[in-house]
């Protein structure tokens, strides 16, 4: 195939921008989903998560995203069009309450991240962390 016709088939196909739809990460490792995090039933919240998001997200479990310090990490990674609308992912520590769980797959159902503002709530609950851990997520 020419350099031209690669060119023109790409074109027609559109450009490869990942994903259709958001992401979920979910952090189940070092301190995230065990019993150094009392209080919280940490496979049910996982359970609701993949239920709540069946259809509309991927949701993904990951071993420790090196963010203990934000125990019970979230990460909502925009769809393709978010993407392109100038969406980034969206860290969230400290996810131990039901009704900040319950705000996830509302805020995706609308868009997610560049295509719908966050619930209000949410907003306690972002952190930026290093540019090491978040490309063991985003990268």
């Amino acid at each position: 195939m020419s350099r031209r016709s690669r060119r023109t088939a790409a074109a027609v196909s559109g450009p490869s921008t990942g994903a259709p739809r958001c992401t979920v990460t979910v952090c189940r490792g070092c301190c995230c989903g065990t019993p150094k995090i009392p209080g919280l039933d940490h496979a049910a919240q996982l359970r609701g998560l993949r239920r709540a998001l069946d259809g509309t997200a991927t949701v993904r479990v990951t071993d420790c995203l090196d963010a203990c310090e934000h125990a019970n990490v979230v990460v909502v990674q925009p769809s393709s069009a978010g993407r392109a609308a100038g969406g980034r992912p969206v860290w969230l520590g400290l996810v131990n309450d039901a009704d900040a769980t319950a705000d996830i797959p509302a805020w995706i159902e609308q868009g997610g991240p560049g295509l719908a503002d966050p619930p209000g709530i949410l907003d306690l609950y972002g952190f930026t962390p290093s540019r090491r851990v978040r490309g063991q997520v985003e990268g």
